[in-house]
């Protein structure tokens, strides 16, 4: 998962449904600031697996259509193996699944094999940079 720029921030579009839970925040303006509004978006949801976080930039939601939120499946070559609809309507996350299981097994591993995915990982903050993400 990246954590890209806020869609709701509290100097921005608010929503009066992020105040109820309790979801404010303005709009970062630092990359150190982006990386602790993601950090506590992590804790809050209980993710259970890693996260990077998006350049101040914002490169990589430019480059992915990132908002208002896309999944997307990146294979070991780095080409996209699985690209989601945009969020939050058209999110399928059992497609995902899917996509994912097909391309273990593609790579001759099972999901439950050693290349499973740990789904309880800490916040894993670090910015893609261009090398990391497909031509426009």
């Amino acid at each position: 998962m990246v954590y890209v720029r806020d869609a709701h921030p509290t100097d921005g579009w608010r929503m009066e449904s992020n105040d109820r839970v309790g979801a404010v925040t303005a709009q970062p303006t630092t990359y150190d600031e982006r990386v602790a509004v993601a950090q506590k978006c992590g804790r809050v949801l209980n993710l259970g697996f890693p996260m990077l976080v998006d350049t101040i930039d914002d490169s990589v939601g430019a480059r992915y259509s990132g908002m208002p939120g896309r999944l997307y499946l990146i294979d070991r070559q780095g080409k996209v193996a699985f690209k989601s609809g945009r969020g939050p309507y058209l999110f399928k996350p059992a497609e995902m699944e899917q996509s994912l299981v097909l391309l273990l097994q593609e790579q001759g591993a099972s999901p439950a094999s050693k290349t499973r995915v740990s789904l309880r990982g800490d916040l894993t903050p670090g910015a893609l940079d261009d090398r990391d993400m497909p031509p426009n």
